[in-house]
């Protein structure tokens, strides 16, 4: 790098410059008209070929429009300014780069600081704005200062040069408090083009402050503490421990130092006056990771398996959650902070009033997360908190994300400013706070100011050129109305980075220093009296930002999760412990509607198929086992159908019902109520009646019991085959026929009798032998055991049933008939009922 060049206060051409110079800013000399109309022209057709600027995304005052030209070939850059705030008789420092971004080398070109025109300060932001549109060198942007200047070395195509340059403010000539344009830039020729020329610019503010007569304005400012969900509905017994599962690991990086998590609190713990708007999930992981957790592997966050040992590790951050938590509650505690609770898991408000409103569990949803919410921040931080702010996506607003907030019970509103933009007769800025009807206030942000920070502010120029505009606007709001103090509320992005939130913390700072700001908490600029001039209306639902939509959840993805209400509500009604899953159950729910997941729609996908699996293998615990084909031998009898709990926790509250297809043909029994022990079963029995031989279709479908009887888990399909009616009914016929000859022969030898004839079978009576059954066999006088229960001794009447699976140690005795020796029910699988 090469020494700055020396000169000895007078410019290159030997007199300094004045007004009438050329639109570049440069001094001619004894430069020939000729040579001055060329460079003139060929300037202003840079400038006429040049698009408009505007504030670029991230609202940072470009170095250029990023374009360079044969006229304009350099790219210049401002990386530092200090100080940030220039005072009387000092002098302020200016580093950056000059890169050639042409196709021919630079030659005998140096940079240099211009004097902001005619010293006069900016006095209106839109002065501001008009500085920020320019892109090619122009004479609006001073006169450059013939000391100090540097001198850069031949620069090929590609090649750039840092450079330095102190400037005494009095050279400057400012000319009283104010904003002014600070600017540096490139003179010299290139090897295709001899004339000398402005080759490149780099624009920032500068403000200038030396007293302190103005009624500061109050700055609130929103410092997000918000990462998108990571604790699954799954847990994991270890010993007598329950351990959550997290989704994956990255909390361990972003709360351990250098993470982005860890480095926002401690920044936002230098400064005083911040909300502390925090997602309360985000308190509940942390906490969790505290106490030991697991994590699932890559691949098994969606198949919503049971957490076991095949699919999830141990995590490795409860050392770093357990001293950010610390960190944490300390930072909020301090005098002047106040803390805000997003509802519980930040669900995307935007989206549900765009397109979930109609879903009845969406209101539900919303209500639970704010009420959860509160509970959560002030259990876990030990604060007092304001839970009835609504801070919708981006702070986009209308109509119906309003009416939806209202619904949440939030009377407090964070709105973007270009949702509700000022009136053009307004010439100053208004207070931030307005009410906006339905008994609810918007608090704006200021767009231009909140757009400084949107994006990553990395690099050292885009961190100074957020900072010197920061201070500048900052600086001409209080000055529009000096004794008229103003509210204005910054709403940095919810995944606010670490640089740009130590860039934000550092203007804060400097501005606060210089006593046109006072760094306040949200309510202290919400309680203000609003401006009676500044916009109020909120703007309709067709007026949302196409972008922003865009993002949305999607009706799919909200139907989707209002389902999975309704099946927790289903599997809540038939646990006896149902604090066990409906709390895991309605926080995974809430979360699956999280606004984190407008930046990672997969990770959203997953989440949400994963929770709506696992929620079915848990009601599926409870079903009835599948079969097939069932024989029914016999005209009456039992059809036995076995119920299944894997749970660990006693179900009840259920009734089973087995329909049949053809009732004309085969009847079965109403159905019974069931009470099933943890990790056993039972088989109901059915009384049965057939009429037909053949195959009969039925079903077996669990119902809730209650008021608002509801299916529970999946129907059961299966086949009954009815065997040997017709022999049934001709036993019956023989019986009948057998008893009337043997009647007949009784009556027969009775007349013998009296007439003297001897008893042929000694002293037996007639009919004390049993009655002959097929084969000659004694016939079994009850149809029960016809259909599958003969020589059970303790079978019961229609809907019976016996428990299975019971504990270690039961009597085998006990095993119900149609059970095998571990207690799983013969049912389950093709079989025969009968004897």
């Amino acid at each position: 790098m090469s020494e700055p060049a020396r000169h000895s206060g007078l410019g290159a051409y030997g007199r300094p410059g004045r007004p009438g110079d050329p639109a570049d800013g440069r001094r001619p000399g004894r430069r020939t008209a000729r040579r001055l109309a060329a460079a003139l022209g060929a300037a202003l057709a840079v400038v006429a070929a040049a698009p408009a600027g505007a504030l670029p995304a991230g609202g940072n005052v470009p170095a250029t429009d990023g374009s360079v030209s044969a006229e304009s070939p350099v790219i210049m850059t401002i990386d530092t300014v200090a100080p940030q705030v220039a005072s009387p008789n000092g002098t302020v420092t200016i580093t950056g780069h000059v890169t050639n971004g042409g196709k021919s080398v630079l030659k005998g070109a140096h940079a240099a600081v211009r004097k902001p025109s005619l010293g006069k300060p900016l006095q209106r932001r839109s002065e501001l704005q008009n500085v920020v549109a320019r892109t090619a060198p122009l004479g609006a942007d001073g006169i450059e200062l013939d000391s100090p200047q540097y001198a850069l070395p031949e620069l090929a195509p590609g090649q750039s040069q840092a450079y330095t340059l102190g400037v005494a403010v009095n050279d400057l000539s400012l000319n009283g408090d104010g904003v002014y344009e600070l600017a540096v830039d490139a003179w010299g020729s290139t090897a295709d083009n001899q004339h000398e020329r402005a080759l490149g610019i780099a624009r920032t503010f500068l403000t200038y402050s030396s007293n302190a007569d103005a009624q500061p304005t109050r700055v609130a400012t929103v410092w997000p503490l918000v990462h998108g969900p990571e604790l699954a509905a799954q847990t994991v017994a270890e010993g007598e421990q329950t351990l959550s599962v997290l989704r994956d690991d990255s909390l361990a990086t972003e709360f351990a130092p250098g993470g982005r998590l860890y480095e926002l609190v401690d920044t936002g713990s230098k400064l005083t006056g911040l909300t502390w708007t925090i997602d309360p999930d985000l308190l509940d992981t942390a906490f969790a990771m505290t106490k030991g957790y697991k994590v699932q592997k890559p691949g098994t966050e969606k198949n919503g398996k049971p957490a076991k040992d095949d699919n999830v590790v141990n995590g490795t951050g409860q050392a770093a959650a357990t001293a950010w938590l610390d960190k944490l509650r300390a930072a909020v505690a301090k005098p002047g902070n106040q803390v805000v609770a997003l509802p519980y898991a930040d669900p995307d408000v935007a989206s549900i009033a765009h397109n979930g409103a109609d879903l009845g569990g969406m209101g539900t949803a919303l209500n639970k997360a704010a009420t959860a919410g509160r509970l959560t921040v002030e259990g876990r931080l030990s604060v007092d908190t304001r839970s009835d702010v609504a801070w919708p996506y981006q702070g986009y607003l209308d109509q119906q994300i309003a009416g939806v907030a209202k619904q949440a019970g939030s009377d407090l509103l964070l709105v973007n400013g270009a949702s509700m933009p000022e009136p053009d007769a307004l010439n100053h800025t208004p207070t931030a706070v307005r009410p906006v009807g339905n008994g609810q206030n918007a608090v704006v942000a200021d767009e231009t100011v909140s757009a400084l920070f949107d994006g990553d502010l990395s690099t050292p120029q885009a961190q100074t050129l957020a900072t010197q505009r920061f201070l500048a606007e900052t600086y001409a709001i209080t000055h529009e109305q000096p004794q008229n103090q103003r509210g204005l509320l910054v709403l940095p992005p919810r995944d606010l980075t670490v640089s740009t939130a130590k860039v934000l913390a550092g203007a804060l700072q400097t501005a606060a220093g210089g006593k046109w700001v006072e760094p306040v908490k949200l309510d202290t600029v919400a309680q203000a009296a609003p401006d009676p001039g500044a916009a109020t209306a909120v703007p309709a639902a067709a007026d949302y930002p196409a972008k922003a939509r865009a993002t949305e959840l999607s009706a799919t993805d909200l139907s989707n999760t209002d389902s999975v209400q309704y099946d927790l509500d289903t599997l809540m009604q038939v646990l006896t412990l149902p604090q066990r899953v409906r709390g895991p159950f309605s926080a995974a729910m809430v979360r699956s509607l999280s606004t984190e997941w407008r930046s990672d729609a997969p990770g959203g996908d997953a989440y949400r198929e994963g929770v709506k699996k696992y929620l079915g293998e848990l009601t599926g615990a409870v079903q009835v086992p599948k079969k097939t084909v069932v024989t029914l031998a016999g005209n009456t009898g039992q059809l036995q159908v076995s119920v299944r709990n894997d749970l660990t926790q006693t179900v009840t509250n259920l009734s089973l019902h087995l329909v049949s297809h053809q009732q004309n043909r085969l009847w079965v029994a109403p159905q019974e109520d069931l009470v099933i022990p943890a990790a056993q079963g039972v088989t109901v029995r059915f009384q049965a009646q057939a009429r037909n031989n053949g195959p009969v279709q039925m079903t077996a479908q669990l119902f809730t019991t209650g008021p608002n009887p509801r299916p529970y888990g999946q129907a059961q399909n299966f086949q009954v085959e009815v065997t040997s009616v017709t022999n049934g009914v001709l036993y019956v016929f023989a019986g009948g026929v057998l008893l009337l000859l043997l009647a007949a022969l009784r009556f027969f030898r009775q007349r013998k009798r009296r007439a003297g004839q001897p008893h042929e079978d000694g002293d037996q009576p007639i009919g004390d032998a049993g009655t002959a059954g097929p084969g000659g066999k004694p016939e079994d006088t009850d149809d029960a055991d016809d259909a599958g229960d003969a020589g059970d001794a303790d079978h019961g009447g229609p809907g019976d049933h016996a428990v299975e699976d019971g504990p270690a140690g039961d009597d085998p005795a006990q095993t119900p008939r149609g059970s095998s020796a571990d207690g799983r029910d013969r049912t389950s699988s093709d079989e025969k009922v009968g004897p």
